[in-house]
């Protein structure tokens, strides 16, 4: 029969539930059924119909029950057909939901098991009907029994149990969003969400990657019921994973030379910017969830590696807008970027390390990264990574030095952590201001406040990242020149160094922009007015920068002399035709400015004369007028008269006020700024091609001045030549004190003089081409410049004038050719007027004198004064050839040669070369490290030129043998022909050299054993010697293994010097170490403590490595680690402790000096007890005690323990060195006594130790009662604090003090217990 819908329905409503009753019964399940679906498909009454079924399907009768679950097994399978309309699909799912809890057991039960058979067969369609599935399992959870299998389970135990069965079956990736959807409106257990979320988590990888940001989605609204952490690592260690896959492709794609992708990195990135999008949108709903995230980063800081990655860090970032996670999110991060530098440094130092443990991931390359992937539309990573760039600038910059100022490292040669931190936040803002247009703005105004505001500390690592902003972006800054215009207004107002950087920072944009070059020329004019000594020097600079950068057309540029500020993008040709004439005008329009300055103050002067030079190199089409304005100030203090003395006029050059006298002309500085100016110009004029008629005339000017100039310096050269001291008023008699005006003065005339001297000198050497007459009159000038010397000196060491002496005029590109021609040339027409410089041993002393300052300059300050000291390439060049020069004297002239003609107390040029050697070596590893081998470069020539080039690799060995056989030679010579001073720069030269050897080569294991053998059978009494030896024994030791073994050794030679702190112990003398001596144990005690002190910071790192693993696989239940693995750390560490403790066992036993030995021994001995607390607290929690522990517990209780008792009575009653025969006085005796208690009332040392060692055995009785390992039978506790009462001392006191009441005649004599360790202290 035909089923009619009409009837049923009817009957519904008639509320005829027995007609209804009896009618369903008539209708066969496949009639029914097929109603069903026409009746859906249609869209209408499909409600009607379904309600009249359940009423008509009573669950109290069986019959009912099976139409029921008949009507939910079809309603949810053409559901899930996807032919229904959304609205009557979810219409039939909501009224289903309502009859669900009527449902009997067995039927709910049947339906649970239907939806896993679907979802494990892949046949959930469009999922529409897993709405129904969470009431289905809550309703059966509310069962109170099901039959299962042979037995029966309660409704919770069977759902449970279909939740496993469901996770641990196939799914479908297409169904995977279903079921989590799902799964949030399921009651779950702790235990059953986590079989869900592992399972959604394992499904990351089988889906497709546009549908990982909803699967996300929904996982985060599921963690609102638990598992928050889990989730989290998972979505984060899924996007390190398809990073790596994508990195690998790529780094395979790259040796193959084909684009391997299985993702292409632009959807990679998109996706995951949604991805953290979500993440942030659920963290601003529910903060428990950006907690959680952010305890789960912080507690694997010890392995980041786990988590960390591009990914996170961007999450990061980005929920560092939320105020509320805003400064944790950037103490973390600041946390993990100095302590991945710490690691990289601690382990770059040590080989010890190295071997141990692989190399940590680099935090910094992560953040890179994530600046790099932002350009894919992460927009809310950008403002993240702005504020973070700028924490790190601010938080690592440089800070400022005693009195304000600070040592000028370039940012590229960044090497603490510090500095690298303050790099990377650089680094961060200048690729984030090249990728993203709209934090351009905000990047640019920050840096430029920053350069205002912050007067007090440096701001170089801000103009740097400036610099860097122009260079890569001009035009782009142009378009915010109005905060540039800002800046300038401040500009009189900032630091000199500060408007240096940001001139030269801003230079390429004044090309460009006529506004900010007119804007800052009113500043500038308005500074050079200002009441201010440094904004009117600050005038004078920026005008020089100017002049140096707007050249003129027709001006010639060497290479050198190019434009050190450029800019690819500045597309502005300023040396074209139709500006040439606005230059030139522009150029003397403030060359005409510059002019006032020759009235102002003289470090204003010396300002102008020190960057004429520059700006002539630059600009050489200013030459006429710069030489002229020269010329013209020269003429005031030049005396035309020819027959008159002497030729200057010092008397104008310095000015009083009331008492006061100070210098107004620095003449020396004028003159040699002039000097140089013509030697440029006379050099520029035989190089210049020919002249084109129209020019002659200026070419006649030019001819003019330089013809004057030249018989102006003749004549000077002459004149100063006959002229004595007292024509200055500068005899032996002069009064140089500075408490009075006569000796300020006087001090002002000699530097004045000094200063002219030397420029003369460097002229006629300059303008001789080797003429002998002239070379003689070169050193008469030197011999009235040393006589001069001589005489402040001696005024000086008599305390009536300034020590300082001034540094040297002389360019440090003359002394490069100087040293040259009176060491190296050997050209035969030179050979006869270079012997006149070369038989004065006073002239080549003061010559390598003067280049050994200009290098210490240069290392102190990265520049040095006179021409081209700024610029870095030309001053490298100049190293170089120096540095070829010194070696080749040092190494082919026999220091017996020059002995002869040495004077007494003055150093040999030996001495002098080799500390040249020392300090180019430094300065170049310090300030030009990749240009390490082009500093060699000079002296692979000299050696065997007919010879291919070899590179420094096979050079290095070569040149370190050669200083190896001169330190040998000092050595093996007797104590009258032995120079501790060269001894010492020749190992600080070693220890230069061997810094370049590669680690694990055969050269390294060469000079390691050659210093063992020269520290072990060198028996030289020199401290200074000594501690560099072992410094560079220490050093080398440290790139290939850990010197612990040396440093036990040590300790018993040092035991053995000083003897026993027990005076009745005859100690068998022992020597290892021949270096050290009785006089030298004190010192190497120090040196031997901070070595100890490295290494214990060493096993500190190891120790807190491994806290921090097991604390991180604790909070991953990952504790299953090979123990193989876990062991070697732990192995080494212990065996390092193990040493130590035998080595500080001598130490303690040893009758050291009071003061600073004892005391940094006893600091070394409260961390090791420290490091053993800290050990043992890794062990309590793996509730394990290995062979090894036991055996180094044993060890500190039998040699560390009871030794560190019986040092501290030592050092409490004030003993010295034991063992001593030798009496001192009895003041001596006295002081000496006063100076050890006021250091034993002033030190907390002794405390701290008690307090580290109580607390050693704290946890030593913990770990005993988890392990069951009694650790304390090797431990003698002291209950009684007898260390601090030595009752056998006190006895004899007392016994004392009734003697000499009894015996006023025996008052001098004392027992001899309590005398011996008077004898002690008489040895130090």
């Amino acid at each position: 029969m035909d089923v009619d819908i009409e009837k049923i329905t009817s009957l519904s409503e008639r509320d005829s539930t027995g007609e209804l009753q009896k009618y369903l019964s008539s209708v066969t399940a496949e009639q029914l059924t097929t109603l069903i679906t026409n009746t859906a498909l249609k869209g209408k009454d499909i409600g009607a119909l379904i309600k009249a079924i359940f009423k008509g399907s009573p669950p109290s009768v069986a019959d009912g029950v099976s139409r029921r679950a008949l009507l939910y097994q079809h309603c949810i399978s053409l559901c899930d057909s996807g032919d229904l309309q959304t609205e009557v699909a979810s219409d039939i799912m909501g009224l289903l939901m309502l009859e669900t809890h009527s449902l009997p057991g067995p039927s709910l039960a049947q339906l649970a098991s239907l939806y896993v058979d679907s979802i494990k067969a892949g046949m959930m369609g469009n999922g529409k009907s897993l709405e129904l599935f969470p009431t289905i399992l809550t309703a059966l959870a509310g069962t109170e029994a099901l039959a299962y299998g042979k037995g029966e389970l309660s409704g919770e135990e069977y759902k449970k149990q279909l939740i496993n069965t469901l996770c641990s079956s196939r799914w479908d990736p297409q169904c995977v969003i279903h079921l989590t959807t799902m799964f949030r409106d399921v009651p779950l257990s702790p235990e059953e969400l986590q079989f869900v979320v592992e399972k959604v988590l394992r499904m990351f990888q089988k889906m497709e990657l546009q549908e990982i940001p909803p699967l996300i989605y929904q996982l985060l609204l599921l963690s609102s019921k638990g598992c928050k952490k889990q989730i989290l690592e998972g979505i984060v260690q899924y996007f390190k994973h398809q990073d790596e896959q994508q990195k690998s492709e790529q780094m395979e794609g790259e040796n193959l030379d084909v684009e391997v992708q299985s993702i292409p990195q632009d959807q990679l990135r998109h996706v995951e910017g949604t991805a953290i999008l979500h993440i942030v949108f659920a963290v601003r709903l529910d903060y428990e969830l950006g907690k959680e995230f952010l305890k789960t980063i912080k507690a694997a800081l010890g392995e980041p590696s786990r988590v960390l990655c591009s990914f996170s860090i961007a999450l990061l970032l980005s929920l560092s807008r939320i105020q509320r996670l805003e400064e944790q999110v950037f103490d973390f991060l600041k946390g993990a970027i100095t302590k991945c530098f710490k690691d990289e440094q601690m382990q770059q130092g040590s080989k010890f390390l190295q071997d141990l443990v692989a190399p940590p991931c680099s935090v910094s390359s992560m953040i890179l990264e994530t600046v790099k992937n932002s350009v894919f539309g992460w927009d809310h990573v950008t403002q993240g990574l702005v504020q973070l760039g700028f924490i790190l600038m601010d938080s690592f910059g440089p800070k400022p030095g005693p009195f304000g100022k600070t040592a000028e490292v370039p940012s590229s040669l960044a090497r603490s952590p510090t500095q690298l931190a303050c790099q990377l936040g650089g680094q961060v803002l200048l690729e984030g201001f090249k990728m993203h247009e709209q934090i351009r703005g905000e990047i640019l105004e920050q840096v430029l406040n920053r350069l205002v505001t912050k007067t007090a500390s440096p701001v170089t690592h801000f103009i740097d990242l400036l610099s860097s902003m122009v260079t890569s972006a001009p035009m782009i800054l142009l378009e915010s020149s109005s905060k540039v215009l800002e800046t300038f207004d401040q500009l009189s107002y900032l630091p000199l160094s500060t408007v240096e950087g940001l001139l030269k920072a801003v230079q390429p944009l004044l090309k460009v922009s006529m506004a900010l070059k007119d804007s800052l020329i009113i500043v500038l004019r308005k500074a050079m007015f200002s009441s201010q000594l440094d904004g009117r020097k600050s005038a004078v600079m920026g005008f020089l920068l100017l002049l140096k950068n707007f050249r003129v057309l027709g001006s010639i540029a060497s290479s050198q002399a190019s434009q050190a500020i450029t800019s690819s993008q500045v597309q502005a040709d300023v040396h074209s035709r139709y500006n040439a004439a606005a230059n030139e005008a522009f150029c003397l329009e403030i060359l005409s400015s510059l002019r006032r300055c020759l009235s102002q103050q003289a470090d204003v002067r010396i300002m102008l004369y020190e960057g004429f030079h520059d700006v002539l190199r630059r600009n050489s089409q200013l030459a006429s007028s710069i030489m002229q304005t020269l010329l013209s100030h020269l003429r005031r203090y030049y005396e035309p008269e020819q027959d008159l003395l002497p030729p200057m006029k010092l008397e104008p050059c310095i000015s009083a006020q009331g008492d006061q006298v100070f210098l107004q002309e620095p003449l020396a500085h004028l003159l040699s700024c002039t000097v140089h100016c013509l030697l440029w110009h006379q050099g520029l004029q035989a190089r210049k091609p020919l002249i084109e008629d129209e020019e002659e005339d200026d070419n006649d000017d030019e001819g003019g001045f330089q013809a004057e100039l030249q018989t102006m310096l003749e004549s000077m050269t002459r004149r100063m030549v006959k002229s004595e001291l007292e024509d200055f008023e500068l005899d032996k008699s002069a009064e140089f004190s500075m408490a009075s005006s006569v000796g300020v003065r006087n001090s002002i005339f000699a530097t004045l003089l000094m200063g002219l001297y030397e420029v003369l000198i460097e002229y006629n050497f300059t303008t001789a081409n080797y003429n002998k007459n002239c070379f003689e009159e070169l050193l008469q000038l030197f011999s009235r410049y040393q006589k001069l010397c001589e005489i402040v000196k001696e005024k000086a060491g008599k305390g009536r004038a300034s020590s300082k002496a001034p540094r040297s005029l002389l360019s440090l590109g003359f002394i490069s050719s100087l040293l040259y021609a009176l060491f190296r040339d050997s050209t035969q027409s030179r050979e006869e007027s270079l012997s006149v410089l070369r038989g004065s041993a006073d002239f080549m002393r003061h010559a390598v004198g003067v280049a050994v300052n200009k290098i210490q300059q240069l290392e102190e300050t990265g520049h040095t004064d006179g021409p081209d000291g700024h610029h870095a390439d030309k001053t490298f060049h100049h190293l170089c050839d120096i540095t070829s020069v010194l070696m080749w004297r040092y190494t082919n002239v026999p220091p017996a040669v020059e002995d002869a003609g040495k004077k007494a107390g003055s150093r040999s040029v030996s001495v002098l070369c080799l500390e040249g050697l020392l300090r180019v070596f430094t300065t170049v590893q310090q300030r030009h490290p990749p240009d390490w081998q082009s500093c060699w470069a000079p002296l692979m020539l000299w050696r065997r030129r007919g010879e291919p080039g070899e590179g420094l690799t096979e050079k290095l060995p070569f040149y370190l043998r050669q200083f190896q056989r001169s330190l040998l030679t000092q050595l093996s010579g007797g104590e009258e022909d032995f120079s501790s001073r060269e001894a010492q720069l020749l190992v600080g030269v070693l220890a230069a050299l061997a810094s370049r050897l590669e680690p694990g080569s055969p050269q390294l294991d060469q000079m390691i054993t050659w210093t063992l053998k020269i520290c072990k059978e060198t028996s030289f009494e020199d401290v200074a010697l000594t501690k560099g030896l072992l410094s560079l024994l220490f050093s080398l030791l440290a790139l290939q293994r850990s010197p612990v073994t040396e440093l036990w050794e040590l300790c018993q030679d040092i035991h053995s010097q000083l003897g026993d702190i027990d005076q009745d112990v005859e100690l068998e003398k022992q020597s290892h170490f021949n270096i050290v001596c009785m006089k030298t144990a004190a010192p190497t005690t120090l040196l031997v403590l901070a070595q100890v002190g490295r290494l214990l910071d060493e096993v500190d790192w190891l120790i807190a490595l491994k806290k921090s693993q097991a604390a991180v696989d604790k909070s991953n239940a990952d504790l299953s680690q090979a123990p193989g693995q876990q062991d070697c750390v732990l192995k080494a560490v212990t065996l390092q402790l193990g040493t130590m403790l035998t080595a500080l066992h001598e130490l303690l036993q040893t009758a050291l000096p009071p003061g600073v030995c004892s005391d940094t021994l006893l600091r070394d001995l409260s961390r090791t007890y420290g490091l053993l607390t800290a050990l043992l607290k890794y062990y309590i929690q793996l509730c394990q005690v290995p062979s090894r522990l036991e055996k180094l517990v044993k060890l500190s209780g039998s040699h560390l323990t009871p030794q560190c008792y019986s040092f501290i009575t030592y050092v409490q009653s004030g003993e010295g060195n034991g063992g001593g025969e030798k009496k001192k006085k009895k003041k001596e005796e006295d002081a000496m006594m006063a100076a050890s208690v006021k250091v034993l009332r002033q030190t907390r040392a002794i405390p701290n130790l008690i307090f580290s060692i109580e607390q050693y055995e704290k946890f030593l009785i913990l770990l005993s009662k988890k392990s069951k390992v009694n650790l304390m039978q090797y431990m003698k506790l002291s209950t009684s604090r007898d260390f601090r009462i030595n009752a056998a001392a006190l006895d004899t006191m007392l016994q004392e003090q009734q003697e000499a009441d009894s015996q006023q005649t025996m008052v001098t004599q004392s027992p001899e217990v309590s005398q011996q360790p008077r004898k002690k202290k008489r040895k130090v």
